[in-house]
């Protein structure tokens, strides 16, 4: 197949048209043949997996601060609110007949629209694929909290030598592990990875509760916090700084119109949009019910860094390494799906009129390099997970997964809302807004108060 020169005008894109080619277009079926579209359940663990990344590793802290009640109901919430996004979505996208959701923008609130939801988008994903990579450093090389140095298993394995160092065990997974898997140019091409990364996760849910039910029967485990522990003003504001790591959970906005597209019948996404969440939200419990019953007011950040010690059960050191390897691969199952969307959003800001990045070749290494440059420089200089979600939940995520969706339906150009999805959605602006005010200012507060502390 020939393809045609990028500066030929016939062929150049208009920024409103899809990033890569429908599943039905010409090119794709040329390019793909024998690719008859992708099923339910690839669809279901693909979706999945771009919900299900770092972020129930940061959940069990979430619910430590919120208390367990107030938690659970908080993370069944926020899932709620994320299906009602969504649902809006697909409806514009259907309404105005885009494949992406740049695309969706673009015909609500023209160029500028698309330019400001991709550049959001690029915020977000930059920031959960640092955030991987950060906790795969974790698992392999250890990590340090308040001056404790917690072992990776690389470490506890082979001792400490240049080549178990972080930089060096993150390079040699970004060269042996991530550059084949981002290789791939259509979704549908990680539906095996991403069966086995869903399959890791709830391995990592049923250990961690197997493990909590063994010391529940010998009586020592302590009672969490059902509510929140108020012990003075700064203790309030921490409770806001929950709200990113709470709506980056949910985050998969980006991936839903791509996975629709390649689908043998795109009728089934909302469906594949609720199994997802309902799967999801059950693994996103479980995790931060047995994992805050596990570990208590001693719940980390990263709550894989609590699995370095004994758990006080049978194998205790075994169970450990298991869980943080588990959880280590299926991070990097995971890393591919969110760095496709990544890679497609940055194409379509760089490069709004070239053809279809699947069928640039040069184009296609040279932003896949350059964004695994940028993330692995990240995930050696960011200092924890916490601090990673903290700006991209707080901002972009939530502009992605809330205020834009509920913008387009407000804005309604096709004249199809209905007066419950305009009230819904301006609720949901209206609370997207005002917490990640709040979320924002708690953490400059939070900062302020720890650089006092030091200080004093």
């Amino acid at each position: 197949m020939t393809i045609p020169p990028s500066s030929d005008r016939k062929y150049r894109r208009s920024p409103r048209t899809p990033l890569l080619p429908e599943r039905h277009g010409q090119l794709f079926e040329a390019q793909e043949s024998g690719f008859d579209g992708a099923s339910f359940s690839g669809a279901v663990f693909n979706l999945s997996t771009t919900i299900v990344g770092a972020g129930i590793m940061a959940l069990p802290a979430a619910v430590k601060q919120l208390g367990l009640i107030p938690g659970v109901v908080m993370i069944v919430l926020v899932a709620m609110l994320t299906k009602s996004s969504i649902d809006l979505l697909l409806k514009f996208s259907r309404a105005s007949k885009s494949a992406t959701y740049p695309g969706v923008a673009a015909d609500a609130f023209g160029e500028a629209g698309r330019t400001i939801l991709q550049f959001c988008i690029i915020i977000n994903n930059l920031g959960m694929l640092i955030v991987y990579m950060i906790i795969i450093g974790d698992v392999l090389s250890g990590t340090l909290v308040d001056g404790v140095h917690h072992r990776g298993v690389m470490e506890e394995w082979f001792g400490e030598h240049w080549w178990t160092s972080r930089f060096a065990l993150l390079l040699l997974t970004t060269l042996l592990v991530f550059a084949p898997l981002i290789s791939f140019r259509r979704v549908d091409s990680l539906r095996y990875t991403s069966a086995l990364s869903v399959a890791l996760a709830i391995v990592f849910v049923a250990i961690t509760a197997g493990v909590v039910i063994v010391k529940l029967t010998e009586g020592s485990i302590k009672m969490p916090h059902l509510m929140p522990k108020l012990v003075n003003q700064a203790s309030f504001w921490n409770l806001f700084t929950t709200f990113p790591v709470l709506v980056t959970a949910y985050i998969c906005h980006h991936n839903v119109l791509p996975i629709e597209n390649e689908l043998k019948d795109p009728t089934q996404m909302k469906s594949i949009v609720r199994n997802s969440l309902i799967l999801c939200s059950i693994v996103y419990v479980a995790t931060s019910f047995f994992g805050v019953l596990l570990f208590g007011d001693h719940t980390l950040d990263d709550v894989l860094a609590n699995f370095d010690g004994d758990l006080g059960v049978p194998y205790s050191s075994l169970v450990d390494d298991v869980v943080r390897v588990s959880y280590g691969i299926h991070l990097m199952l995971v890393f591919p799906i969110v760095f496709f969307s990544l890679r497609l959003n940055l194409d379509g800001l760089l490069f709004p009129y070239a053809i279809p990045i699947a069928f640039d070749n040069r184009r296609f290494f040279l932003l896949t390099a350059a964004l695994m440059g940028f993330i692995f420089v990240g995930a050696n200089f960011v200092p924890s997970i916490w601090d990673a979600f903290q700006f991209t939940g707080a901002t972009a995520a939530v502009a992605v997964g809330f205020i834009f969706p509920a913008a387009i339906t407000l804005r309604d150009n096709n004249g199809i809302a209905t007066k419950k999805e305009r009230l819904v959605s301006s609720l949901m602006i209206v609370l997207a807004v005002s917490s990640s005010m709040v979320a924002v200012t708690s953490d400059i507060y939070s900062i302020f108060n720890i650089e006092q502390g030091v200080g004093s």
